[in-house]
């Protein structure tokens, strides 16, 4: 008894080109989804008197590598006011917390 395969190379050359596809839409859905997140965060930030340059530090990266698609948001320490991140996300003794990124990432 033998079965005779007709269209396999089809299918796996169809799988090829599926496979690059979906590198692109996962990483183009990273970057949307990373841009909205940064977005909600700034918004919930902004308005406070004693931090007009953080909610500009919030950024976000996006990197694609043969394994996977990454997002990385949050402040950048190199821009105004943005070493401040931890601090304004999760207080200190003496200040309140102002949760943004982690409500953000929530929503």
């Amino acid at each position: 008894m033998g079965v005779d395969v007709i269209g396999l190379s089809v299918v796996v050359d169809d799988l090829g080109v599926f496979a690059e596809r979906l590198r692109v839409n996962v990483g183009k859905a990273v970057k949307v989804t990373s841009q909205k997140v940064r977005d909600d965060a700034r918004g919930r930030i902004q308005g406070r008197k004693y931090l007009p340059a953080y909610p500009y530090s919030i950024t976000y990266d996006v990197t694609v590598t043969p394994v996977g698609v990454e997002g990385e948001i949050g402040p950048d320490k190199g821009r105004a006011q943005g070493p401040l991140g931890n601090i304004i996300e999760y207080g200190t003794s003496k200040n309140a917390p102002i949760p943004h990124l982690g409500p953000a990432l929530d929503a």
